[in-house]
């Protein structure tokens, strides 16, 4: 069909609408094209001199002046349904991206990802998404585990999980650890702060100033935080730690020790020491069952709030950041809630066990 010279009437309000869309940021592009093709013609320049000013073909200028003085601005605003239908993914189809997602490798890889999926089985990407998203399956995602051999498993799950559910009368009960080789780290350039539309920057070089451990004993029933920074984990430092929490609690009361089965804790001279000190008490959690200990808790807290982006250029410095933060959380502590109950914790343990042995 051959280019009209021009569009013969552009009413005022249709060309004071079509102005307003150029200079509106959020008109989509397709629109923007099609508002300058009619303003152009509008002012006399003919249907070649549109498609070199504008870079676009002669059947896009025709079109569209065309659709415009059939419909008007509607014609501009609104795009057609295009011919054919879309594919349909029947169930069966779908069915067998589900089982090839869970029961194959593609070649020369670990995980299946969309695009890899895509290239397989012949759909888009966003099929390929879609179905993932109704089915739960997020190949790109692991998760690590450890299964406890602790012979003693169930009957220190019980202890554990008893003192966290109901504590005894006239005791205090603390979830004890150490967070060892804390380091020192300052960046070799300033990063850049936080800004609208981009995310604070931290370089990837570092320099290291030495190491602290910090020894932590929270406080199951309130929350707070007893801590100190020392230079090295053996069993002196945690005897001296020991001391400090045996301390800080009324004569009168006995005093629970939860904490894990690292060498240190079951040194001699912290066994001799026990025996001298009746009213406290160790209950062990299970081997390779750390996410039992509370402490461990506070202890992601910490390197997510205040480790993971601090630079110090000492360890004098970052000792003094360790104390700040925690002092500042014991002003209003809050204490970490115990939900699972050990039948629950027992049957995800049981139900994993049967996973793992089925597989093999």
């Amino acid at each position: 069909m051959p280019l009209p010279i021009r569009v013969t009437q552009v009413s005022r309000h249709d060309r004071a609408a079509l102005e307003a869309l150029l200079r509106t940021r959020t008109t989509p592009q397709r629109v923007v094209e099609r508002a300058k093709i009619v303003l152009a013609s509008s002012a006399g320049l003919s249907g070649n001199a549109i498609c070199q000013r504008l870079g676009l073909s002669r059947p896009t200028v025709s079109l569209w002046l065309n659709r415009y003085q059939a419909e008007g601005l509607d014609g501009l605003l609104a795009d057609r349904p295009r011919p054919g239908r879309p594919k349909r993914i029947t169930p069966e189809w779908e069915a067998e991206i589900v089982h090839k997602t869970l029961h194959s490798l593609p070649p020369h890889g670990t995980h299946w990802s969309t695009r890899l999926m895509a290239a397989e089985s012949g759909l888009h990407q966003m099929t390929i998404s879609r179905i993932w998203r109704a089915h739960g399956l997020q190949p790109h995602r692991l998760a690590h585990f450890k299964l406890s051999r602790d012979p003693e498993f169930v009957a220190k799950l019980r202890d554990v999980v008893g003192l966290y559910v109901h504590p005894p009368e006239r005791a205090v009960v603390f979830s004890l650890d150490e967070k060892s080789q804390i380091q020192a780290l300052d960046r070799t350039q300033p990063g850049l702060p936080l800004k609208p539309g981009r995310a604070g920057t931290m370089t990837h070089d570092y320099k290291r100033h030495g190491t602290t451990t910090l020894f932590a004993a929270l406080d199951v029933a309130t929350g707070a935080i007893l801590h100190d920074c020392l230079p090295r984990h053996r069993h002196q430092e945690f005897l001296r730690f020991l001391r400090r929490v045996e301390r800080s609690v009324a004569p009168a009361l006995a005093i629970h020790v939860i904490l894990d089965n690292y060498a240190t804790h079951k040194h001699p001279k912290v066994r001799a020491w026990l025996a001298g000190h009746p009213r406290v008490q160790f209950h062990f959690v299970p081997t390779a069952s750390s996410w039992l200990n509370l402490v461990e808790r506070f202890f992601s807290e910490l390197s997510t709030r205040q480790l993971k982006r601090l630079a110090v250029s000492s360890v004098d410095e970052l000792i003094a950041a360790i104390t700040r933060y925690i002092e500042q959380r014991n002003d209003q502590p809050v204490p970490f809630v115990w939900t699972a109950s050990v039948k629950h914790i027992l049957a995800k343990v049981a139900k994993a066990q049967d996973t793992l042995a089925s597989l093999h």
